[in-house]
């Protein structure tokens, strides 16, 4: 472990992590323990851990595998989870969040991490990274459960803006299938807009609008449309990308996590209000493990900024270890397979395809 000092070039297959370690609710430990459990199965990850080194570094010093593989900046500030994004970007410069942040602006590392407070990271992500060239509305993507061969759907906006025009839409369903092939391994994926029915005369103007928009661009985007989604499909496997405005999908998201922490709750009570229930429960022990982990929403945390100059990825306020180790998980594949530059590169394709300029781009 080092701490503020020089850092040298890290070997060209190694990827580096800034983590803001100061911003979650359940505190540096469950951070510290993320990043121990996914050092233990990705031998290329470094991390650059922003925040108060004392205690980082108390943490560290009883995990001295992890700790070489860590270098500590301190950071002095604290941006609380009830911060006003204005304050924020007022008085951050200096905090952990700030800081984690600059280092994939500056080029130190390749992914932030954060457990922080969401709106005051995407404004200081903006501030800092700027949002790609063509792009009016970043957005958030999240990884969404269902019964495709990987687990999961992709879904955005889930809060970044809470407006969308159609062109959004469109920049959402491009940016969404780049982040599903490079993050998923979907090779052409399958997009949906999301609508109150799938029927073709269904929805506002704008949706209709949108939904033209993504078919005519769907050939020279590397993607399928199969047309409107609905509430029901967010967990089906004919769809890859469920694309949305920011207001809808986060009012989508928070309903589903309550509801899975309704159900969870009345297994609970189901399992343990009597004795029999106890007996059938152990009895049962197997496949209700299984089940947990199958619908565990730690597996699926990290929500992705998509539409900006860098890679930065919001991990749960509440993460525990394996939550936050399922982030790094998936800022480590983002990285390994180039996802900022191929990202930059499909947009910026898009861009030029509806300018009727040729571009040349890589694939993403």
């Amino acid at each position: 472990m080092t701490i503020n000092e020089d850092r040298t070039n890290p070997p060209s297959d190694t990827v580096i992590i800034s983590i803001d370690a100061m911003g979650g609710d359940s505190g540096v430990e469950a951070i510290i323990g993320g990043m121990e459990m996914s050092a233990a199965i990705n031998p290329d990850i470094k991390f650059l851990v922003h925040g108060d080194s004392a205690e980082i570094g108390a943490l560290l010093a009883k995990k001295p595998e992890l700790a070489a593989r860590v270098e500590v900046l301190h950071a002095d500030k604290v941006i609380s989870m009830d911060e006003k994004p204005t304050r924020a970007l007022r008085s951050g410069k200096g905090s952990s969040m700030w800081n984690a942040v600059d280092s994939v602006k500056q080029g130190e590392a390749a992914v932030t991490v954060s457990c922080g407070n969401t709106g005051a990271l995407m404004a200081i992500s903006m501030l800092q990274l700027r949002k790609l060239p063509g792009v009016k509305r970043p957005a958030i993507a999240v990884l969404w459960p269902s019964r495709n061969p990987s687990g999961f759907n992709v879904m955005l906006d889930m809060g970044a803006d809470i407006k969308a025009d159609p062109e959004d839409l469109l920049q959402y369903a491009i940016m969404g299938a780049s982040y599903a092939r490079n993050g998923l391994d979907v090779r052409r994926p399958r997009v949906g807009l999301l609508n109150i029915g799938t029927e073709d005369n269904k929805g506002r103007p704008e949706l209709q609008e949108a939904a033209e928009l993504i078919k005519t661009a769907q050939s020279d985007s590397d993607l399928e449309y199969i047309g409107f989604v609905e509430g029901s499909d967010l967990p089906a496997d004919h769809v890859d990308i469920i694309v949305t405005d920011g207001f809808t999908g986060n009012v989508a998201l928070k309903a589903a996590e309550g509801t899975a922490r309704l159900v969870a709750e009345f297994m609970r009570e189901a399992f343990t209000h009597s004795l029999m229930a106890k007996v059938s429960a152990a009895l049962a022990s197997g496949p209700l493990k299984r089940l947990k982990n199958r619908i565990d929403p730690r597996r699926s945390n990290g929500g992705v900024f998509l539409g900006l100059n860098g890679t930065v990825i919001k991990s749960h306020g509440g993460s525990d270890a394996v939550a936050f180790c399922a982030a790094i998980k998936l800022a480590n594949t983002l990285a390994q397979n180039g996802f900022a530059e191929k990202l930059a590169a499909r947009v910026a394709s898009a861009t030029a395809a509806s300018k009727n300029t040729p571009i040349e781009t890589d694939e993403a």
